[in-house]
């Protein structure tokens, strides 16, 4: 089991735009693009990129989501108290 995970997230207000996103990154579109464009999240200028985490880090459902995804999947929309997210997992240590 990994003790930490190295993740992109792109942040978003609504569930909508959540899915519209993982439309397009399912249809092959770059994930780090859309979040530089897309992003609430100061993360998005570097593509998503938030680094190494561990547990007990990032907020739950959040964190929840990130250690189940393997390596380069996106997960489905996950809800935390800052908005709707989509989490890609690039490497787990």
């Amino acid at each position: 089991m990994s003790n930490k995970v190295r993740a992109s997230h792109i942040l978003v207000e609504t569930e909508q735009e959540a899915k519209d996103l993982m439309a397009q990154i399912n249809s092959a579109e770059d994930f780090a693009r859309l979040a530089a464009e897309n992003s609430l999240c100061p993360s998005g200028a570097n593509g998503g990129d938030l680094g190494f985490f561990g547990r007990g880090m990032m907020v739950k459902p959040f964190e929840d989501a990130a250690f189940a995804l393997e390596t380069g999947k996106v997960s489905e929309p996950v809800q935390t108290q800052f908005g709707w997210h989509l989490i890609l997992v690039t490497e787990k240590a």
